[in-house]
């Protein structure tokens, strides 16, 4: 505990390491870790052991949930092409390698009518696939309702022969977020099983899955949405809503100034334009829901653009973005060209490309006319360009994570850092260049046989050698995860989570007063986070902070980043409540020095919906 009432700095041979800081909140402030080695093994050791002792415990009604869901996970549902269903591990895990090219495009009948050679098509995905949705109908009884207003659908809700909708009721029904998030990722894909996407396709392959279900994504967005939204909610132009075609060659976007009325933006659309929103999650509930729980699966930011285009246009220049794209069909067609990385330097690429022209691209490598429920995934760094042919619109939404989440952007943290460490604490660094050094060193010197010039080179690689032991290479994640906090959405609760939390207390304002006010935590109370990803401790100048999503914006950084200030005598609860979820911690287990210490965390977690009860609490 010395170690962290001394405060957080970077940590050699098992001392604590001051260091000048920034003041937190400021936004380049960089974590560092919260003691010194000695003392966070021992905590690792302390944590373990009651993490052990926990899930020794009988929680038949959280594991008989887990349990469920894991076993279903990565059964694929409907039919592979070629009507096969799969009966094994082995076929549930790889069942498209079984097919031949020729198979592969005998799935699609639009994939058939494509000039694309089948051996492109299947150098690209090796995953054409034609299969009906994944997700099961909802067990008898009453479904779950989904948090969130309701959208779409003739009542006033999703339409209930939708796959959406029977994937986040059944969402509603998982208790753990990170079992939410890799079931809806599951579902996002299908048929393909999630670790073949992860380890063949992930940043590798653009992917096309088929489905021939235009009702997959029914009621995820629509243009009916959009029309509702440009009537109903203040869409700026340039802000939220872009206008832009491409003719001749040529893009140009069209904005007007101000507010995107449905007779300018609809006036747009008939000339022609295609129309981007820019931000659906801030209009969308289920837009917003859908990327809440895709995040924790991403581990990464995941925003989302919608794009309506008319018959017999094209919005957009051939381009590369600096995202993993998910293009999700909703509505009309659309023909795909996806083009590999023309140069080495453009492979999975740190930003995005200008604009190119025709004669800057080669033969695509996949071409396809994408269909309502059909998904198509490329990397970034791969050319794309679409367009919609005569005679039918098209509205897709494009699902975006990734974003300079790369090992080079992490490294661009850690090494100054290390090098700053280095310096202070290792004389090797501190030591005075050669006093001729630049006799034989630089551009004009670089085809020198001078054995000066050997040595120098040898020693600069001993001294990078030696960077990797002062990397604050934790640090450097705290700080990662903390801007990852900023950026995601702000949780969607289930009904659990909103009954069992300060979110569902039927607090009230009745018969000239506030009632049911009053619920408190004891010592006897059994308690965890209202979901995994929601929070992340953090040591700054001195000081722990736990950095939380539950109050940020639907709209990109509209909030400054929220925190609260966790005290060193309860830093070591704090940590065993972030690593123990989804299991449940009795407030009195809580390894604090003092009861009013547990009770008085527990209390400011609740109160600001950070935790979730395992039964109600009581009212006065």
């Amino acid at each position: 505990m010395d170690g962290l009432r001394a405060g957080a700095g970077l940590l050699r041979r098992g001392r604590l390491r001051r260091r000048r800081q920034p003041q937190p909140h400021a936004g380049s402030v960089l974590a560092l870790p919260l003691r010194p080695r000695k003392i966070r093994r021992q905590l690792r050791r302390s944590v373990a052991s009651r993490m052990a002792a926990l899930r020794a415990q009988t929680l038949p009604s959280e594991d008989s949930e887990d349990s469920r869901v894991e076993s279903t996970s990565g059964d694929l549902g409907g039919a592979l092409p070629g009507g096969a269903a799969p009966t094994s591990d082995a076929a549930r895990r790889e069942p498209y390698g079984r097919l031949s090219p020729a198979e592969l495009l005998e799935a699609s009948p639009a994939a058939r009518s494509l000039q694309t050679p089948p051996a492109r098509v299947l150098d690209t995905s090796a995953l054409l696939c034609t299969a009906q949705h994944l997700a099961a109908a909802p067990p008898a009884g009453t479904a779950a309702t989904l948090p969130g207003p309701p959208v779409d659908g003739a009542d006033g809700g999703l339409p209930w022969d939708s796959p959406l909708q029977r994937v986040l009721a059944e969402l509603n029904r998982i208790p753990s977020s990170r079992r939410r998030a890799a079931r809806l990722f599951e579902w996002l894909i299908a048929p393909m099983p999630p670790d073949h996407f992860y380890r063949r396709l992930w940043e590798r392959e653009a992917v096309l899955v088929r489905r021939q279900d235009p009702t997959y994504y029914q009621g995820l967005f629509s243009t009916a949405d959009l029309d509702s939204m440009l009537r109903d909610e203040e869409v700026q132009f340039g802000q939220h809503l872009d206008a832009a075609r491409y003719v001749n060659g040529r893009r140009e976007t069209l904005n007007p100034p101000g507010r995107a009325l449905p007779a300018a933006a609809w006036s747009l659309y008939r000339a022609g334009c295609s129309l981007r929103l820019l931000c659906p999650q801030a209009f969308s509930a289920t837009v917003w829901q859908f990327l809440a729980v895709l995040q924790e699966q991403f581990g990464s930011m995941a925003g989302s653009n919608v794009y309506l285009t008319p018959p017999d246009s094209q919005g957009f220049a051939p381009h590369y973005d600096d995202i993993e794209a998910f293009v999700l069909q909703l509505e009309g067609r659309k023909l795909w060209r996806v083009y590999r990385p023309r140069v080495p330097s453009e492979e999975l690429a740190l930003t995005s490309s200008p604009n190119f022209s025709q004669d800057d691209l080669g033969e695509p490598v996949l071409q396809t006319v994408l269909e309502p429920g059909d998904l198509l995934y490329f990397p970034r760094g791969f050319i794309h360009q679409a367009e919609c042919q005569e005679g039918a619109h098209s509205l897709h939404l494009t699902l975006s994570t990734y974003q300079r989440n790369t090992w080079g952007d992490f490294l661009e943290a850690v090494l100054p850092l290390a090098v700053q460490a280095a310096m202070e604490e290792n004389v090797e660094f501190r030591r005075g260049l050669p006093r001729d050094f630049m006799d034989y060193m630089g551009a004009q010197h670089s085809d020198s046989k001078d054995p000066r010039r050997t040595a120098f080179m040898e020693k600069v690689r001993v001294l990078v050698a030696r960077l990797g032991h002062f990397a604050p290479v934790d640090a450097v994640a705290d700080q990662r995860a903390k801007d990852f906090i900023h950026d995601s959405l702000p949780p969607v609760l289930t009904d659990r989570e909103r009954a069992l939390s300060v979110h569902g207390l039927p607090i009230r304002w009745e018969a000239g007063g506030p009632v049911n006010v009053g619920a408190q935590l004891t010592t006897e109370t059994e308690v965890h986070m209202l979901q995994d990803g929601i929070a992340r401790l953090v040591g700054e100048g001195g000081h722990l902070f736990l950095y939380y999503t539950v109050e940020n914006s639907r709209v990109y950084h509209l909030e400054e980043p929220k925190c609260l200030e966790i005290y060193p005598q309860q830093a070591d609860a704090m940590e065993l409540l972030l690593r123990s979820y989804p299991e449940f911690v009795r407030v009195g287990d809580l390894p604090c020095d003092s009861v009013e210490d547990q009770l008085s965390l527990a209390t400011m977690l609740y109160d600001k919906g950070l935790l979730l009860t395992k039964m109600p609490l009581a009212l006065n």
